[in-house]
């Protein structure tokens, strides 16, 4: 990825130290986290700051429709200065404000960054949605894709642009594998040949080793970043989902990315 700007940032506070590159960008890497509901990641996202926080400096910024609870949930947690973790209220699906207009969360992003400068790394949480929701490479540099064990063995093989293409996938909650009946070497065999071969990280929290693991992909993307080398790639628009609607003819529609429209149940298109 070019370089933006390449200013050098201040020297870190006392304690706290970044990777040791020639040469840093202008901003923060920006670091997506996706997945549906219930998958972990908030829970990882605290488990990131908890693993960094006195290595790099971080903020976070959480998407949720109609709530903060995702911020007020990693502020009880104490993982942060309190104004480093924003909220930002999407109002409409969550991946609308990561992929299909995105300014609420740039904006989000450049005033923490503002207000906290320097930052290393800004971790920007999308609400809980499906399997094809991803971020828009003008909003995130890299991103992650949370599964979780306990929402099935086999979900990682139906795929979608998430599964298959974000820079990372984690297979989340493996300690609760004995209690789902889910053999977590099989998932995370599944999960490569889905996203040939890309990296794939089995995580618990309470596994000193996978998170060890999460730290040092962290740390190796943000190298990468303020090198100059890491180049973001683009996991591709969100499949055509279905949106229950009673108003629509036929109780819903089909919203589809790449046309910006809905398909009617009847294969009318509808402009959104």
């Amino acid at each position: 990825m070019p370089r933006r700007g390449q200013r050098r940032t201040p020297d870190p506070p006392e304690g706290c130290s970044v990777p040791d590159d020639s040469s840093t960008s202008d901003r923060a890497l920006r670091l997506g986290v996706a997945g549906p509901v219930g998958t972990g990641k908030s829970s990882l996202i605290a488990t990131i700051c908890r693993a960094l926080a006195d290595e790099i400096r971080i903020g976070v910024i959480t998407n949720d429709i109609y709530t903060d609870e995702d911020a007020r949930f990693l502020r009880s947690e104490g993982v942060l200065d309190p104004d480093r973790i924003r909220a930002v209220e999407t109002g409409a699906c969550p991946h609308t404000a990561i992929r299909d207009d995105v300014t609420a969360n740039l904006m989000a992003a450049e005033d923490l960054e503002r207000d906290h400068t320097p930052l290393d790394l800004v971790v920007i949480e999308s609400g809980g949605d499906n399997l094809t929701a991803t971020f828009s490479p003008a909003l995130v540099d890299a991103q992650i894709f949370v599964l979780d064990v306990a929402g099935g063995g086999d979900v990682a093989r139906k795929g979608g642009p998430g599964i298959g293409r974000a820079d990372l996938l984690v297979v989340n909650k493996t300690d609760l594998a004995p209690y789902v009946g889910v053999d977590v070497p099989t998932m995370v065999a599944d999960a490569r040949t889905a996203r040939d071969d890309r990296p794939v990280l089995a995580l618990s929290r309470t596994d000193t080793e996978s998170v060890a693991a999460l730290r040092q992909w962290v740390l190796g993307v943000l190298t990468a970043y303020r090198a100059g080398q890491h180049v973001p790639v683009d996991p591709g628009p969100m499949a055509p989902h279905f949106h229950a609607d009673e108003s629509a003819p036929g109780g819903g529609y089909t919203h589809t990315h790449e046309t910006h429209s809905h398909v009617g149940a009847s294969g009318h298109s509808h402009d959104s």
